[in-house]
């Protein structure tokens, strides 16, 4: 009789422990899940609390950038939400948990978007290809367009009747300085003359216009916009064929900060929900049908 009491009144605080244990295993993961929430909009790292620093260079150009442009912004308004990046921008922000109120733009040359140093931005979204070079000095998010290089030239020149590679070689090209569209001219196309380079994308723009330079490289969205807006009597004569895992855009972000996984994560569900592909279709339709240069 003494042992079953014994028995009994162990069982009973066996089980009133494991009452206990059990009570706060359930209490505990919503806490520590809360705590260690580094996606929470309250504790991103931020250059300013409760808002989303975005940069990209002026002037913002379409199928980019859209709607009627506003001081200080030329071209185009990044603060619209038209165009492909500003649409990605403001879908990123949401995944976030920020409001469009939420998001602030600030004007930041292409160059020093990946330059070594502090940011005064939180990303910055500026048709900005992956490199390993570049992210020495700062944090990629993953891709939110791959890349398709391409060449305009002008009608009726001799180059403009070139369908391959090769065919480039004899011509001067040109692009913007520390874009990968000049590093592809060097290290892919290999012209027999040196290539030229221009500060910014419009200088280049305008040497093709004006026909010192024989043909332009940008990717396949921007040349479109070249021909249809900016150098009359051009055409985009080919784009060069897309390799897997290769040149892509991303965000940019300050070297060590943690929002770039937080960036990831949005980025994700917007290409599993559909997203991207959705607002790829509704801002770069039109970059189609340029015959492959191979």
């Amino acid at each position: 009789m003494r042992k079953i009491t014994f028995a009994a009144l162990g069982l009973l605080v066996v089980l009133l422990a494991a009452a206990c244990g059990s009570s706060n295993k359930e209490s505990s993961p919503s806490t520590s899940a809360a705590a260690a929430d580094s996606c929470a909009t309250n504790q991103l790292n931020l250059v300013k609390s409760g808002t989303l620093t975005v940069g990209t260079d002026n002037p913002a150009y379409p199928p980019w950038f859209g709607g009627d442009p506003k001081a200080p912004w030329k071209i185009s308004d990044p603060t619209s939400g038209k165009g492909y990046e500003s649409a990605v921008a403001y879908a990123v922000a949401k995944q976030l948990g920020f409001s469009r109120a939420q998001v602030t733009w600030k004007y930041t040359p292409f160059n020093n978007s990946f330059a070594p140093g502090k940011k005064a931005f939180d990303v910055d979204i500026n048709q900005i290809s992956f490199t390993p070079q570049r992210a020495r000095v700062v944090e990629f998010s993953d891709s939110y367009y791959d890349v398709n290089q391409a060449v305009v030239v002008n009608k009726g020149t001799k180059i403009a009747s070139v369908t391959t590679p090769a065919g480039l070689k004899p011509f001067e090209l040109g692009a913007q300085l520390g874009t990968t569209s000049y590093q592809y001219i060097k290290n892919e196309i290999k012209p027999s003359k040196q290539p030229s380079v221009f500060p910014s994308n419009a200088g280049a723009v305008q040497a093709l216009k004006n026909k010192q330079i024989d043909g332009l490289v940008v990717d396949l969205p921007t040349a479109f916009y070249v021909t249809a807006v900016q150098v009359p009597n051009s055409k985009v004569l080919g784009q060069f064929p897309t390799q897997p895992g290769g040149e892509h855009f991303a965000m940019v972000l300050q070297k060590g900060n943690s929002l770039v996984t937080c960036v990831n994560k949005a980025l994700t569900t917007l290409r599993d929900n559909g997203t991207l592909q959705n607002l790829q279709q509704q801002w770069l339709a039109k970059a189609t049908g340029a015959p492959i240069l191979k």
